[in-house]
């Protein structure tokens, strides 16, 4: 089993479809084993995003990510970072199909939705950045026998 990290962000909690994004992941076999909602104090979004520091769109994001509250998961199950970044799909909007969330759901590439960890590395500093390990709820779903 792998475990990646993916945080709604404002706008899925301001649109109240919170239920919506979390059964997508829970009709594909994947398990919610942490999740919590806060809102991301600016010294977290900046290291978070570390990555995208100097870049044009950064100051934006970090607006949007402080502005409100978020819900901020980690996902276990099969392939769980690839799996969840098939079911987010593309982060440009011009380039989500429909069927994913970002298809789905985004109405403009720089508000963004949702956050998935882009490989197992990210996925584990993630995690760690957002969760203790007493946050983490490992749990058996009675099917584990069938795969």
């Amino acid at each position: 089993m792998q475990r990646t990290f993916a945080m709604l962000k404002p706008g899925v909690l301001q649109r109240r479809i919170v239920g919506e994004v979390l059964a997508r992941f829970e009709r594909k076999g994947l398990k919610i084993v942490g999740m919590k909602i806060l809102t991301i104090p600016p010294l977290l979004a900046a290291t978070h995003y570390a990555e995208h520091k100097g870049k044009s769109f950064y100051d934006g994001l970090i607006q949007y990510i402080i502005s409100g509250p978020v819900v901020a998961m980690v996902i276990e199950g099969d392939e769980a970072v690839q799996l969840v970044r098939k079911i987010c799909g593309p982060t440009a909007v011009c380039e989500s199909l429909p069927g994913t969330i970002r298809g789905d759901f985004c109405l403009h590439t720089n508000l963004n939705i949702i956050h998935s960890s882009d490989s197992p590395e990210s996925a584990e500093r993630e995690l760690k950045l957002f969760f203790q390990p007493n946050e983490i709820v490992s749990w058996d779903d009675g099917n584990a026998a069938w795969y």
